[in-house]
């Protein structure tokens, strides 16, 4: 079920309260503008109407993968969301923990919060509008062509997530793990990390390990594996 408003403060925080009231799995909430909206950090979402603001709830069960690695299961969902809705997936790459670049520039963004055994995803996509003088490269859908109306945006993710979140739940971590990898950037690609006690390692992409967690190469041959953090293309 898909519930669209018209403006909130932010559909992650609505459904966390609808979360708290019994509100079952698998529910949508869509907002065609947000007024505090939120990424990862704490760190604000512009939202002017045009764009995807949408958030879902899982219910975890005893037998589910970590609750984590559902962000690999929204980011696959997503990627392939804005594929298939475009007709092609060039220059599209999925960037760890939770975005998706488009021509190197960021489309789109996943934040879960969980409380309990709840995990809400908000996704918010730039499918008309992108903000401008940002310090990382930002980009948009109507900016390499025609942009989806939000309303099929979210229809079209809410059944792809449905999809790969059965998998995750049948199959396990790894099928969605490998996609995740063959839908990110080339392995190589040289990227900046900083943790959360504001050091910074450089290193190679090398894939996930098998819990989902980043592996860098760095430049004296070993590796080094990040469970959290920010990373930036270089």
């Amino acid at each position: 079920m898909i519930r669209t408003v018209g403006e909130t403060g932010s559909t992650n925080a609505d459904l966390l309260a609808l979360a708290g009231a019994g509100a079952a799995e698998g529910v949508w909430l869509r907002a065609e503008r947000q007024t505090a909206g939120r990424g990862r950090q704490g760190r604000s979402w512009v939202s002017p109407p045009g764009n995807c603001y949408a958030s879902t709830l899982v219910r975890l069960r005893g037998s589910d993968p970590p609750a984590a690695t559902l962000a690999l299961v929204a980011a696959v969902a997503l990627e392939e969301t804005v594929a298939m809705l475009r007709g092609d997936r060039s220059g599209l790459a999925l960037k760890w923990p939770n975005d998706l670049m488009l021509a190197g520039a960021k489309l789109a963004g996943i934040l879960l919060e969980r409380a309990g055994d709840v995990v809400v995803i908000g996704f918010g996509a730039n499918l008309s509008h992108h903000p401008e003088g940002l310090d990382r490269p930002v980009t948009s859908l109507a900016a390499h062509g025609a942009a989806p109306d939000p309303s099929l945006f979210v229809e079209t993710l809410a059944e792809t997530f449905a999809r790969w979140l059965a998998r995750w739940r049948s199959e396990g971590l790894a099928p969605v793990r490998d996609r995740w990898i063959d839908r990110a950037h080339p392995r190589d690609t040289a990227l900046t990390a900083r943790t959360s006690d504001g050091s910074t390692v450089e290193g190679l992409f090398a894939g996930l390990d098998r819990d989902g967690a980043l592996i860098l190469r760095l430049a004296d041959g070993s590796t080094h594996v990040m469970h959290a953090g920010d990373v930036f293309l270089i």
